[in-house]
């Protein structure tokens, strides 16, 4: 299992993460990048729970900021 963990507040809306990895990320309409599926912790926090990370660890890695963590 890989809990897919994204901190919002922190993100800067580069877009690598969306192009990185289409199936789970998409780009909002405030410019900052969204988890697609996961569940709210807070209105910042948000995480989805896989099988596997599959390509949310090149979206991790890709991300200026850090606000992608991968947790297998």
């Amino acid at each position: 299992m890989a809990k897919v963990i994204h901190m919002r507040d922190i993100c800067i809306g580069c877009g690598a993460c969306a192009a990185v990895c289409p199936k789970y990320w998409e780009m909002k309409g405030d410019g900052k990048s969204h988890l697609k599926g996961a569940k709210m912790i807070n209105p910042d926090h948000f995480e989805l729970v896989l099988p596997n990370a599959e390509c949310n660890g090149d979206a991790a890695s890709s991300c200026p900021v850090t606000c992608i963590k991968v947790v297998k």
